[in-house]
């Protein structure tokens, strides 16, 4: 095993979302790693978790349950686990199942986590590793900052006074991401949206960070202009040795950007695996529907591809057996109860 590989750079276990009083579950119970170097996927269709995963990893949300770890270190974590303790036990003591001091004990132990979690949200020290490219570049972008005081506001953020070196850095970053340093005493609204999306790339990667989160990145762009910044991307986590947490819908950057992928569905991942392990050998009826609705400029195979729609209701029994995150193969993991799992592995022999 690589060094690379001993400690993944990013660690997610048991991310829990919750909105609206725990009534809307945009990230329910979902655990990954993205190691060093590596492309990470999450895909799926739009209201399925995605974005909301990518934010709640950046700090942009505190979230509701579960522990973020980058480097080694845990940089979130959610209050629920705490909170929930105390209702059971509360509930506990008042039924009789355990005794006054117990539930007391209980109490300091859930406060001084509580405690412990409050103190890492008001930490954020990892952010500057961490960096954020947004879907849209018209509005990620503040149109009353030049490009200049866009791409230094971190800088700025993190002590740099001299002038000097604000624009060196400025300038190298704007050629690094295809772009004159000239560009930088102009305004967002004087860009196409390719250039502004560079601009967006530039914001992030001048602050040297380890793991940058793509959101969408090129979902509003041409077609032509997405190669051209996909291409961009891989050739700076190449240069820079970045990670990358890939959000899409559109599966055919995704192939060919990837190293592994997982699907999601209603907040939960559904399959995850190596990008050509999970287009050759799809297992969950969602995955083999989302694989099926990728358009070829072939008429022939266009006039010949079935569409296969997914169905949960029928292509799931669960009221006996639940299903759980289960490894079908080395790296081929599916959300799957026992009767799937064992049907799962038949079919690959």
């Amino acid at each position: 095993m690589s060094e690379t590989r001993k400690e993944p750079l990013l660690k997610v276990e048991h991310l829990r979302q919750y909105f609206n009083k725990g009534n809307s579950r945009a990230v329910d119970d979902i655990s990954f790693n993205v190691w060093r170097g590596e492309v990470f996927s999450l895909v799926g269709e739009s209201g399925c978790g995605k974005t909301t995963t990518g934010r709640s990893v950046i700090g942009l949300h505190n979230i509701t349950g579960g522990q973020v770890y980058f480097d080694g270190q845990l940089v979130n974590a959610g209050l629920y686990d705490c909170e929930s303790a105390l209702q059971q036990a509360a509930r506990d003591v008042k039924d009789k199942k355990i005794s006054p001091e117990d539930y007391r004990q209980i109490v300091r132990q859930q406060r001084q986590e509580e405690r412990r979690i409050r103190q890492f949200l008001r930490k954020r020290d990892f952010e500057t590793k961490i960096q954020m490219i947004y879907q849209d570049p018209a509005t990620s972008l503040d149109p009353r900052m030049t490009v200049r005081e866009i791409i230094a506001e971190g800088l700025r953020i993190q002590g740099i006074k001299s002038e000097e070196e604000i624009s060196r850095r400025v300038s190298d970053v704007l050629v690094r991401v295809g772009l004159l340093p000239e560009y930088a005493g102009r305004y967002p609204h004087e860009f196409s949206g390719g250039q502004r999306q560079r601009i967006g790339i530039a914001r992030a990667i001048i602050m040297e960070p380890k793991l940058l989160i793509a959101d969408e990145p090129v979902s509003a762009l041409d077609v032509s202009i997405k190669a051209q910044v996909v291409n961009l991307l891989d050739d700076l986590r190449k240069e820079m040795g970045l990670a990358v947490l890939f959000i899409s819908h559109d599966l055919s950057v995704v192939k060919y950007f990837s190293d592994r992928i997982a699907v999601m569905y209603y907040g939960k991942i559904v399959e995850l695996a190596d990008s050509a392990e999970l287009f050759a050998r799809p297992l969950h009826p969602y995955t083999k529907s989302l694989l099926s609705a990728i358009p070829l400029p072939d008429p022939d195979y266009e006039q010949r591809r079935v569409r296969t729609v997914y169905e949960p209701d029928s292509a799931h029994d669960y009221a006996q057996d639940a299903p759980s995150f289960r490894e079908v193969f080395p790296g081929h993991w599916v959300h799957c109860n026992g009767a799937e799992y064992e049907r799962y592995k038949a079919a690959r022999l």
